[in-house]
């Protein structure tokens, strides 16, 4: 991709980048044998501009997409702008398409490590988080049928722009966007997605775009 000086940007030429941005992306993504080209579309541009969140050119550039080795990014699938992730602390921004879903999983203690513990915020839309706890009668996500059996936790936790919710290391958990999409914040310890243990044992945590 060409590179793009960083700076603020108006919102035409903002909505001009992002679509430039998007068909640079989609021509070059892709996760081996399966394209995720097929299934973005431009979905994870359309949350940024919907949002009215500016980013800079280079975090929109190098979005973190991946559909965990699944093939089927808008069920299962998860793109990531990633602020910093040192040593010691780590911040992202989460854009979710509709009802897509971050498969359930944890974060392990790692040698001297206890394990990541991570704080979610809602920026837009809303973000249906399940956890370990009383399993809900009803809940808002919506799992698709094939995937039923890769999900054990159901203690829903609802967040909307401003609500925000803490998870201790080693925690099971998942979450899903809602009907419009999307924007989650994460601020947590250092991220080693390697060391990420995952319920539904088919996932690869693979970046196919960066």
């Amino acid at each position: 991709m060409n590179n793009i000086p960083d700076g603020n940007l108006n919102d035409s030429a903002y909505q001009e980048l992002v679509e430039k941005i998007s068909r640079e992306v989609l021509s070059q993504i892709s996760t081996g044998e399966d394209k995720l080209k097929n299934t973005v579309k431009g979905s994870i541009v359309d949350i940024l501009k919907k949002s009215k969140i500016h980013f800079r050119p280079s975090e929109i550039e190098n979005i973190d997409i991946t559909d965990y080795g699944l093939g089927d990014f808008y069920n299962i699938g998860l793109a990531l702008i990633i602020y910093v992730n040192s040593a010691r602390v780590c911040a992202k921004e989460l854009p979710m398409t509709p009802y897509q879903i971050c498969p359930q999983h944890r974060h392990p203690a790692i040698e001297k490590s206890p394990g990541k513990e991570e704080t979610f915020r809602c920026r837009w839309g809303e973000v249906y988080l399940y956890t370990e706890g009383n399993k809900e009668k009803e809940i808002k996500g919506k799992i698709p049928e094939k995937y039923k059996d890769k999900f054990n936790v159901f203690h829903e936790i609802i967040l909307r722009p401003g609500d925000q919710y803490t998870l201790n290391p080693d925690t099971w958990h998942w979450f899903q966007g809602g009907p419009e999409g999307a924007i989650l914040s994460e601020f947590s310890t250092h991220s080693y997605d390697a060391g990420d243990i995952y319920y539904d044992k088919n996932i690869k945590r693979i970046a196919v775009d960066n």
